[in-house]
């Protein structure tokens, strides 16, 4: 009927309708077919943006925890915070506390062995170093000979001073 033409290329062949039938378009039809595109471009951009924040909420509430697991969860701690406070209440229950006068005395007996342990210490070095000058063979020789274990030999070190 001729309202279907035919292009071939090469071995291929394309059917259209043939466009000399149709009616030609005027200016202001044009114009206002332009518009319309555009005013159909925006509402696409538009839906376009409001779906991706559409799937951005469903990925965050996809992510957050349902009403059962957030209950199971809620329970969950309170049994912890339970053992806790009954923890709590043993220990400040129990008749074997340390008052801070003693925690105080004890505190400053170690700051006075560790005064004296360092004391001692240094004298016994200088003492063996002095030794150490007219000893004719090393350090380590002589430590053997006498018998002398430092606290390095048993990995012991004082503790920091406070």
């Amino acid at each position: 009927q001729g309202r279907v033409r035919e292009k071939a290329y090469g071995k291929q062949k394309i059917y259209f309708a043939d466009q000399e039938q149709l009616p030609a378009a005027g200016d202001a039809e044009l114009r206002g077919l332009d518009e319309r595109i555009a005013a159909l471009s925006a509402k696409v951009q538009a839906l376009q943006q409001s779906c991706r924040q559409m799937e951005a909420e469903l990925k965050d509430l996809n992510s957050s925890m349902t009403t059962p697991e957030m209950a199971k969860e809620l329970e969950e701690l309170r049994k912890d915070c339970r053992s806790y406070t009954e923890k709590l209440e043993r220990i400040k229950s129990a008749t074997n506390h340390v008052s801070p006068e003693e925690k105080e005395k004890v505190c400053s007996e170690q700051q006075l062995y560790c005064k004296e342990w360092r004391r001692r210490k240094r004298m016994a070095t200088e003492l063996l170093d002095a030794i150490l000058e007219g000893y004719p063979k090393s350090k380590k020789q002589f430590f053997e000979e006498v018998g002398i274990e430092t606290d390095e030999d048993h990995n012991v070190r004082l503790p920091a001073a406070p």
